[in-house]
């Protein structure tokens, strides 16, 4: 368990949101929403959980490199074929 994908973050399946936004939302959707989240946790660092928080913007680049990388062939804008968590 990590504070980014607790536990109880994860379905009956045994799938989390990540493996849900990566299978079923469209690619740019995805690659926006850990942007984003990259984004606010580098900018909040200093001012809330500091280090805690750059963790967790290392967390989402380092899932943006595994998703675009599984993804880089992928022209249909959609990634459902992406299945693994």
């Amino acid at each position: 368990m990590s504070k980014l994908r607790p536990d109880y973050y994860k379905g009956k399946n045994g799938h989390d949101l990540f493996w849900f936004f990566e299978t079923f939302l469209p690619k740019s959707w995805v690659i926006g929403f850990y942007t984003l989240n990259i984004i606010k946790y580098v900018v909040r660092q200093e001012g809330k959980n500091g280090v805690e928080d750059l963790g967790k913007a290392k967390t989402y680049v380092e899932r943006l490199v595994e998703f675009e990388e599984a993804n880089k062939n992928d022209k249909r804008g959609s990634i459902r074929n992406n299945t693994s968590d």
